[in-house]
């Protein structure tokens, strides 16, 4: 069995400054001047249309993917700093392991550089995911008084 994930102040700040370039490059690359039209031009009216709704889709999903892992950092990050509690972590740091995954037909429909930026996203955010996973999953009896406590609670069960 291989040792739980410990996540440690480097850990979470090379993380948030890798989150921080990537959501730059989101930022860029979904800068809706002029990109649409051009490529709907590029493609023709109806496949144009589609283009543009899977831009649009895309930019949507690949944000909002890239804000919730930089606020599952900035929560890390006031954890390390003492700002929040461990409980308060658990119960509001969560990254939602079941977000929705982008379309390969619409991806099919984006320019090879904003694929790849959206697989990058896609990556990244599946690592936090792991890591927050990891993280919960620890020795349960370094997790609190509620762990302890249900654990007792089992135990007078089973006598």
């Amino acid at each position: 069995m291989t040792e739980p994930a410990t996540i440690n102040p480097r850990i979470i700040e090379g993380l948030y400054c890798e989150a921080l370039l990537l959501s730059d490059e989101v930022r860029a690359a979904f800068d809706l001047s002029g990109r649409l039209d051009k490529r709907a031009l590029d493609l023709g009216r109806a496949e144009g249309d589609a283009a543009r709704v899977a831009f649009s889709c895309e930019a949507l999903r690949t944000t909002t993917r890239m804000m919730h892992a930089l606020a599952w950092l900035l929560n890390h990050r006031a954890y390390i700093a003492g700002e929040l509690s461990e409980f308060q972590l658990k119960r509001h740091g969560r990254l939602a392991s079941d977000r929705p995954s982008s379309d390969p037909e619409q991806l099919a429909l984006l320019a090879p550089e904003i694929r790849a930026l959206v697989e990058s996203t896609m990556r990244f955010y599946a690592r936090l995911v792991r890591l927050d996973h990891d993280w919960r999953e620890r020795d349960p009896r370094t997790t609190g008084a509620v762990a302890r406590l249900r654990e007792r609670i089992g135990q007078a069960i089973m006598r």
